[in-house]
C-alpha cells in the first residue's frame, strides 16, 4: 500500500530536529531529497567526532559500514515508497475520476445477467481473454507467414528460421491451440466459477479499488512464477519429457500462437493451474480475473512471439529455453536465478540483448550474434 502524501509530511516534519520546512505546495520529492542530504551531513559529522583513531579504529570502522549501510537501504526504502506513492497517486486519480463511469457500466452489466453472472463470468473469464489472444496472433501470424510487414519482420530474434513459417506444421499447431481452449480451458473456466461463487462471489456488485487491483495482480503474478516454474521443470525430467513436454518443444523456434500448443496434460499442469491458482486465493473479482487472464495470454504470446519488439517486454529469455531447452524455466527469472537455471544464458549475447528495446534499432543489429556459431 502506498503511503498517503500527508503522511509522508508529517513524518518529515517529525524528523530527529531537523527542522525541515514543508511549505504546503511543496511536491514531497523535493522534501525527501532534502531530508537525504540532511541526514547525510548530519553522519558525516558523527563520524568525524565520535571514534578515536589509536582505540578505536576497528570499531569505527565497524560502526561507520554499518551507518552506511543503514543510511543506503534506508534511503532506498524510502525513495521507492515515494516513487510508489507518486506514480499510484498519479494512477489513483485517474482511476478515480473514471471510476463512476466503469461502477455505472459494471452494475448495468448485472442488471442486464441478472440471475444469469455465470454467463457474464464466462464472457470475462474466457471469451474476452480468448478473443484478445487470437487478435494479436493473428497479427503476428500474418508476419510469420508473409514475412511483411518488414518493420515487424525485421526484429526476428532466430534469424533465418520460419521464413516463411512451415505452413502444415503451423495447422497441425493451431488444431491442438483449439483444442486446448475449448475443450480443456473452456471447461476449467465453466468449473472455477462455482468454487470463486463459494468463496466470494466473483460477479459482486462493488468493483475493486486501484490499489487492491494492483495488490491482486502482484499476488497471481507471483503464484504463476512459483506454479508454473516447478511444473516446467518437472516436465523436462525424462520420465516426463519424452511423453508430455517434448510436444511443446517441436518449435527450437517459436511462435506466439504456440504458446498454447501443448499435451492436454501439461496445458492443465503448466498453462492453466498457475494462472488460476492466483485469483482462486484472492477470491478475486471478475474484473480482475478478466484483466489477468488477458495479460497473461498476451504476454506469453509476446514471451513465444519470435520477435523482439519496440517497447515490448522482451521475449529472448524463453526464446533462449526453446533453442537450447535446459536453461529459462520460469517466467519471471527470479527463480531461474536463485536455481542458477539460466547461468550459460547469463553467458550470450541473448542475456545482452534481453532488455526493453526503447528504440527502433533491432538488437540483433546492434548486439549480433557471433560470427562463429549462434550462441
Amino acid at each position: 500500500m502506498a503511503v498517503p502524501d500527508d503522511l509522508w509530511r508529517a513524518l518529515l516534519k517529525a524528523d530527529s530536529g531537523m527542522g525541515l520546512p514543508l511549505p504546503p505546495g511543496e511536491p514531497v520529492w523535493g522534501a525527501v531529497v532534502r531530508t537525504m542530504g540532511l541526514i547525510q551531513a548530519q553522519m558525516k559529522g558523527d563520524a568525524g567526532t565520535v571514534l578515536c583513531p589509536e582505540k578505536s579504529k576497528q570499531e569505527g570502522h565497524i560502526w561507520g559500514s554499518m551507518r552506511k549501510t543503514a543510511f543506503i537501504l534506508g534511503s532506498g526504502l524510502l525513495l521507492s515508497v515515494a516513487f510508489w506513492n507518486s506514480v499510484t497517486w498519479h494512477l489513483q486519480r485517474f482511476w478515480g475520476a473514471s471510476g463512476y463511469f466503469w461502477q455505472a457500466q459494471w452494475e448495468r452489466l448485472l442488471w442486464k445477467f441478472e440471475e444469469k453472472e455465470w454467463i457474464l463470468f464466462i464472457i470475462g473469464a474466457a471469451l474476452v481473454p480468448g478473443l484478445l489472444f487470437w487478435a494479436f496472433n493473428g497479427l503476428l501470424l500474418v508476419v510469420d507467414m508473409t514475412g511483411r510487414p518488414t518493420f515487424i519482420s525485421r526484429y526476428r530474434i532466430q534469424l533465418g528460421k520460419n521464413e516463411p513459417v512451415d505452413s502444415v506444421k503451423l495447422r497441425q499447431s493451431i488444431r491442438t491451440v483449439l483444442f486446448n481452449q475449448y475443450m480443456i480451458s473452456f471447461p476449467m473456466v465453466v468449473f472455477l466459477y462455482p468454487f470463486l461463487k463459494w468463496w466470494g462471489d466473483p460477479c459482486r456488485r462493488e468493483l475493486p479499488t486501484f490499489h487492491w487491483f494492483l495488490l491482486e495482480l502482484a499476488i497471481f503474478t507471483l503464484i504463476e512464477e512459483v506454479l508454473f516454474y516447478y511444473s516446467h521443470r518437472l516436465l523436462h525430467r525424462p520420465a516426463f519429457y519424452k511423453q508430455i513436454h517434448k510436444k511443446h518443444h517441436e518449435w527450437t523456434a517459436p511462435i506466439g500462437v504456440i504458446s498454447l500448443y501443448a499435451h492436454p496434460v501439461e496445458h492443465v499442469a503448466s498453462n492453466m493451474l498457475p494462472a488460476t491458482v492466483g485469483p482462486l486465493v484472492m477470491g478475486a473479482h471478475l474484473s480482475s480475473i478478466t484483466v489477468w487472464f488477458s495479460l497473461a495470454l498476451i504476454i506469453t504470446s509476446i514471451s513465444h512471439c519470435g520477435y523482439h519488439l519496440p517497447f515490448l517486454p522482451s521475449p529472448e529469455f524463453h526464446d533462449y529455453h526453446h533453442l537450447k531447452f535446459n536453461q529459462c524455466y520460469g517466467v519471471l527469472g527470479v527463480l531461474d536465478h536463485l536455481h542458477g537455471t539460466d547461468s550459460v544464458f547469463k553467458q550470450t549475447k541473448a542475456y545482452e540483448r534481453h532488455v526493453l528495446l526503447l528504440g527502433f534499432t533491432p538488437l540483433s543489429e546492434s548486439i549480433p550474434d557471433s560470427p562463429k556459431k549462434m550462441e
